[in-house]
């Protein structure tokens, strides 16, 4: 037999390639063929780098080159990189030689189920190089690529800790956004999936249907290739097995010629049909194969003279599905049926199946650790849903319980499970005052001697303080307000001076004034971190022993009292009604966090010591500009004394009168928060770990009705705190970020986000019964 030299190999087998898969040959060494033109040719701002990488690319893997730059969607051929493409390029072809099954596995089925760098629509993530790491050494020694597939759908989901969940930030995730929330839905699993079997070599594709043919929802699985394709559920492994699922009775429902009711397999190379998207309908940019009849030979008969129902169990909330052990019992009470429903961690669509005869009653009950319930039925209609709701226990009887118990013997919320059920509007209305009541009473005991003192003291830092009160009592509760004095980076003599001149520095129609000796003498003495804890405090013993209204607290400051009101208000306005500044200079700090604080500017036209009055007055037209961009925020009035030095011969009293005209709104309708150098965990009703805040990121959210906007907001979690004056929390919350839907669904009230609320600040009105995590997405 005549020797073939292994370069004329390679162009039978190019030759061969190209014709089943319906491709022209183009040049073997610069020019590309007319098919990859066709496609390059709408790109043109990154011609020039395709052409780059076709010309650089080995010889091996042109062939490779040539599918995706013919296949490739528009837009990934104008945002992506000849880079990321080629890395992909590479690294399939490296699993191809290090699996055993290579050779079993038919070009075209490599290149459309292999060597694709995405399934359907999702974010364009750099996932191969990792998960060819991470799930290689899982597979190598492994002979099939359908074994393979099955040890990874066990194993990867626990190692990258992602779960099914309808609470995840959409459906079309990338993997790492699924893998930075550690949620995804069917559809994002099935993304995870099919990139941990492509980056180890084992073809994948995603598959799915918009709507089953009971029409009870749409659901996307996994196919891998094994001498012919083979499904699979993301995270729903039946041991080595494929061709196993819950779903695969309504897959044999399918209806081949109706498009909603079909199954369709993507396919990277392009097709006629498109991929129904239900979460991006308009989208036409994924192609597909109808796989429906494959489907339709799967037995799973039902026999003759029964039907088969589906049974859904929901936790106490009445939307959230929990586990429960279920029985059916026949009209004499036998036991027929027993099997175990599926909670929240599963498909919204796995439902528990029996098969029951038709047109007769039965007794279907539900039990979980804390309640049973039972519901009678009757067979009619095949596929026909069976919904039970399990009983809420006596949540505020256990919190009076729990409150009664010495507070060092008390169990964390975290651990109380009664402290995580669903309330109703009036259980959380009933469970804050039991709670507010509980914490007034424990500052009341414990507190009296630090307030009859007048000393603050938190860690090392005490805050010692004089007050005066003024006029009568209003129902709600008397004003607050803290002045503080000036002095700064001077001996403690001078600045006790100074304290003893602001205790009688303005006088108030109603309330109490209260003048803080400040902690230390430095020259910024009122901006310390300490500062803001110890106003915590502070305000948390004036609130309930001195009565009062936690809305009617206000800041003012005279000299380096008014650079703490500089840096103070903006970073402390939620614990505000409002601030007045008198000639202070704000240094670093900037007004965007002004939002919502209204905030008075007072200053000597000739106090020139640092450009205070320069200062000042830069700041006044800030201020003015914001509020021309934002009608409903940044209230303010400044003042500038032309004839006045840095003292103002108490003219900037005014201020005070202004000031006292608000009162603080806790739940506005947008909230726009710049960190500062000390940084916090709470604005208004936002959230975020301050660990893990770095530089001074800038935060801007809105509300309307049920539907929250994020303007800005750094990559990572984001908690919106959530209660009943804000917004319908009967009715579902929607999350959005530019034309990203962040999350969407129903929030419960619970006695632990209200604990916990309260704890934050010590402030009854200040608490919240909801809470919805949501994580910002990186740049793409």
């Amino acid at each position: 037999m005549m020797s073939v030299p292994k370069t004329v190999l390679l162009v039978y087998a190019f030759v061969a390639v190209f014709s089943v898969a319906g491709m022209p040959i183009g040049n073997a060494q610069d020019t590309w063929p007319e098919s990859v033109e066709r496609n390059v040719a709408a790109a043109a701002e990154n011609r020039g780098e395709w052409t780059e990488a076709w010309q650089q690319v080995p010889e091996t893997q042109r062939l490779g080159l040539q599918f995706l730059l013919e296949n490739m969607p528009e837009s990934d051929l104008k945002s992506l990189t000849a880079d990321y493409i080629l890395q992909h390029l590479a690294l399939a072809y490296q699993a191809k030689q290090e699996v055993a099954w290579s050779k079993s596995i038919p070009e075209d089925v490599f290149l459309n189920d292999v060597l694709p760098y995405a399934s359907i629509n999702e974010r364009r993530d750099e996932w191969r190089e990792e998960f060819h790491s991470r799930f290689m050494p899982i597979v190598k020694d492994i002979e099939s690529p359908g074994l393979a597939a099955a040890r990874l759908n066990q194993s990867i989901f626990k190692e990258l800790s992602v779960k099914y969940s309808t609470k995840r930030r959409r459906a079309d995730q990338g993997p790492h956004e699924s893998m930075a929330s550690g949620l995804a839905s069917c559809t994002g699993l099935s993304v995870l999936l099919i990139d941990a079997c492509r980056a180890c070599g084992i073809p994948a594709r995603f598959v799915g249907t918009p709507l089953w043919s009971d029409k009870s929802g749409n659901h996307s699985w996994v196919e891998v290739w094994d001498d012919g394709w083979h499904f699979t559920g993301a995270a729903e492994a039946n041991g080595d097995a494929l061709d196993k699922a819950w779903f695969v009775d309504r897959a044999s429902r399918a209806i081949a010629d109706q498009p909603q009711h079909a199954i369709y397999a993507v396919s990277f190379r392009r097709t006629p049909l498109t991929f129904p998207m239900v979460w991006d309908r308009r989208n036409q940019t994924v192609c597909a194969v109808n796989v429906t009849q494959r489907y339709l030979k799967i037995d799973h008969a039902v026999p003759e003279g029964f039907v088969q129902l589906r049974i859904k169990t929901l936790g106490a909330n009445g939307f959230d599905r929990c586990q429960a052990n279920v029985t059916v019992r026949d009209g004499e009470g036998n036991v027929v049926f027993q099997g175990q429903s599926k909670d929240e961690r599963f498909d919204s669509n796995d439902h528990l199946w029996v098969a029951l005869p038709q047109g007769k009653q039965f007794r279907v009950e539900m039990k979980t650790p804390s309640s049973t319930v039972a519901q009678t039925i009757e067979t009619t209609d095949d596929g026909k849903l069976i919904t039970l709701r399990a009983q809420p226990t006596d949540c505020l009887k256990r919190l009076r319980e729990h409150l009664q118990q010495p507070r060092e013997q008390r169990e964390a919320w975290e651990s109380l499970d009664f402290a995580h059920e669903p309330l109703s509007k009036e259980q959380a209305s009933a469970a804050l005052k039991l709670l507010a009541d509980e914490h007034r009473s424990f500052i009341r005991e414990t507190r009296q001697a630090e307030m009859a003192a007048k000393v603050i003291k938190v860690g090392d830092y005490e805050l010692a303080y004089d007050m005066q009160v003024f006029g009568e009592k209003p129902s709600a509760g008397r004003s607050l307000v803290i002045s503080m004095h000036g002095g700064g980076g001077a001996p403690k003599g001078v600045n006790d001076k100074q304290w003893a001149n602001q205790k009688k520095l303005y006088e108030l129609d109603e309330g109490i004034y209260l003048a803080p000796r400040a902690p230390t003498d430095s020259w910024n003495m009122w901006h310390q971190e300490h500062i803001d804890s110890l106003y915590t405090r502070l305000i948390e013993n004036m609130t309930a022993i001195e009565d009062v209204d936690p809305n009617r607290v206000f800041i003012t400051g005279y000299s380096a009292g008014g650079d703490g009101v500089f840096q103070l208000a903006p970073r402390m306005a939620d614990q505000l009604a409002a601030a007045a500044m008198m000639a202070g200079h704000p240094n670093e700090t900037k007004p965007l966090g002004l939002r919502n604080l209204p905030i008075t500017l007072h200053v000597g036209g000739k106090d020139s010591a640092y450009q205070r009055n320069e200062k000042v007055a830069s700041w006044i037209e800030e201020l003015d500009e914001l509020r021309k961009r934002d009608p409903l925020g940044y209230e303010h009035w400044g003042m500038v004394y032309s004839e006045k030095g840095h003292w103002m011969d108490r003219e900037d009293r005014e201020g005070i009168q202004w000031m006292m005209k608000f009162s603080r709104n806790l739940v506005p309708d947008k909230v726009v928060w710049l960190q500062d150098d000390v940084k916090h965990s709470r604005f208004y009703w936002l959230q975020v770990d301050a660990e893990q805040v770095t530089g001074r990121p800038l935060i801007e959210v809105s509300r309307s009705g049920n539907e929250f906007t994020v303007v800005q907001a750094p990559p990572g979690k984001l908690t919106l705190l959530l209660r009943d004056d804000m917004l319908d929390l009967e009715s579902e919350v929607v999350v959005r970020m530019a034309d990203q839907e962040l999350w969407r669904g129903n929030v419960q009230r619970t006695i632990g986000n209200i604990a916990q609320t309260l704890a934050d600040r010590g402030d009854p009105t200040a608490t919240f019964s909801g809470r919805i995590t949501i994580d910002i997405p990186g740049e793409k």
